[in-house]
């Protein structure tokens, strides 16, 4: 089977409901990016940035995976599917993709870490997701599991590695504006096709094939038109 990655960003879960960097309303019309995205801003209030992450986490609880994140799912039937994602939220594991195919470049949001080892990482479950700079789970004081500005993307080469290897590659909902992850477009082999799905695309080379569609209908013509060449 030939394998297919697919790079979504925040325009493939905008459609289940969850705001974006550049939406006029929601959560992040009430902060300045930089108070609870940065390393800087959790130094200097990290009770701010905990509150933030309860609030995105309070908003997941009340959204679903949409018809883009069945589409992924249902194409695993016919292709070697991995998904890299700059979304911390959990839809595509919840559309039934596999937690080992899917690489978060960004961090997840229902997991945190221990402050003192990176390496400890805990997830939370639904029912009791909200932190604060007080939660102690396993004898550590934990932070977001999210990969703030200002600090390194660990899971930026495997991307890059996933990419080379891919016969086909899928951009969706991204402003392909956000490096590194906009970089990884640059990964892929000659030869390899690529598609972009996105209501408001960047420019890209003229090789790659531009979907001027939102994530559930750009995704329906990509999955019609790869599966015919099967």
């Amino acid at each position: 089977m030939k394998n297919l990655v697919f790079l979504t960003g925040a325009g493939i879960s905008a459609e289940s409901g969850i705001s974006t960097f550049r939406d006029a309303d929601g959560l992040w019309e009430q902060y300045d990016v930089m108070d609870v995205c940065s390393a800087d801003g959790f130094r200097r209030n990290p009770e701010l940035v905990h509150e933030f992450y309860n609030a995105r986490r309070r908003q997941l609880a009340d959204v679903k995976p949409n018809r883009a994140h069945e589409i992924i799912r249902e194409l695993m039937d016919d292709f070697n599917v991995c998904v890299i994602t700059q979304n911390v939220d959990n839809l595509h594991e919840r559309a039934g993709v596999p937690e080992d195919l899917i690489i978060h470049l960004h961090g997840e949001l229902m997991k945190v870490r221990a402050l003192d080892d990176e390496f400890k990482v805990y997830e939370l479950r639904p029912e009791a997701c909200e932190t604060s700079p007080e939660t102690i789970i396993d004898g550590h004081h934990v932070r977001p599991h999210i990969v703030f500005f200002q600090e390194a993307v660990p899971m930026l080469e495997p991307a890059a590695e996933i990419v080379s290897q891919a016969d086909i590659l899928v951009i969706v909902g991204t402003s392909m504006v956000v490096y590194p992850a906009a970089g990884l477009i640059n990964y892929a082999r000659p030869g390899a096709e690529i598609y972009y799905v996105d209501p408001n695309p960047a420019p890209v080379p003229p090789s790659v094939h531009v979907i001027a569609k939102p994530a559930t209908v750009g995704l329906q013509i990509v999955a019609d038109e790869i599966r015919r060449d099967l």
